[in-house]
């Protein structure tokens, strides 16, 4: 069985759109449901999943509501090992509904095959294929045919977000966290007092000190205002693989 690991991102739809188009029937696609996303990835999904004609599961770890209740019940914000919210509300969704034959396709993009390469050295028993690499599918290439799909790009990318992940995503640098400062000021100030409450920060200057969120510089960072969407001839190319 082919488990697609949708995660409401522009990369994950045109990597699902590939996987089902080859595997048909052997494909299970999941939505890990973190309840920390922006309202509008439920109507992406559905977007997404009409396009792709298949069901797309959605699954939830019912202990925890959101990121916020993993890292206030578990007193961990993110550390060598990645995010603990990561782990609880997507990695143990991956491992229970899991078996040993089953290969695991992951929207990583062209850019990114040195990641896909590092999480396959990480997990050697794992069985991977990436779709949009073995297509030479860029990142702006995903926007580019969301777009001529005719389907509305997520909420998050319209406001200049790179990824669709959870809203105060403890993984975020400067750039990030004086962008969500911006946009959504509760949940910048909800971590940044959970920072405090811990005594742990999850940025650090240029210098390797840490730095507090309520001590971050509103002009530190360089977060790019506008994802580029290309509809270049690897669009065009893709777009002819996938009708």
């Amino acid at each position: 069985m082919y488990l697609v690991w949708f995660s409401a991102g522009a990369a994950s739809a045109v990597s699902a759109k590939y996987a089902v188009k080859e595997h048909g029937d052997d494909c299970r696609v999941i939505y890990c449901d973190t309840g920390s996303e922006h309202e509008d990835n439920k109507r992406f999904l559905k977007d997404v999943e009409k396009w792709i004609d298949h069901p797309i599961e959605i699954l939830k770890n019912e202990k925890y509501k959101d990121h916020w209740d993993v890292m206030e019940k578990t007193r961990y914000l993110i550390g060598p090992g990645g995010a603990r919210c990561s782990v609880e509300l997507k990695k143990k969704i991956r491992i229970d509904v899991s078996n040993i034959d089953d290969i695991h396709v992951l929207g990583y993009t062209i850019e990114e095959t040195t990641r896909a390469s590092d999480f396959d050295e990480r997990n050697e028993f794992t069985k991977t294929y990436y779709p949009l690499i073995k297509n030479n599918i860029s990142k702006s290439d995903c926007l580019g045919i969301i777009w001529k799909a005719g389907i509305e790009i997520p909420a998050m990318y319209k406001m200049g977000y790179n990824h669709n992940n959870c809203i105060g995503c403890p993984r975020g640098k400067a750039g990030y966290w004086n962008k969500i400062r911006v946009d959504f000021p509760e949940a910048f100030d909800r971590m940044a007092k959970l920072e405090r409450e811990l005594g742990r920060s999850i940025n650090r200057r240029p210098d390797g000190t840490k730095t507090f969120l309520d001590q971050l510089d509103p002009n530190a960072g360089n977060y790019k205002e506008e994802p580029p969407i290309s509809c270049g001839i690897g669009c065009q190319l893709a777009m002819s693989d996938l009708t």
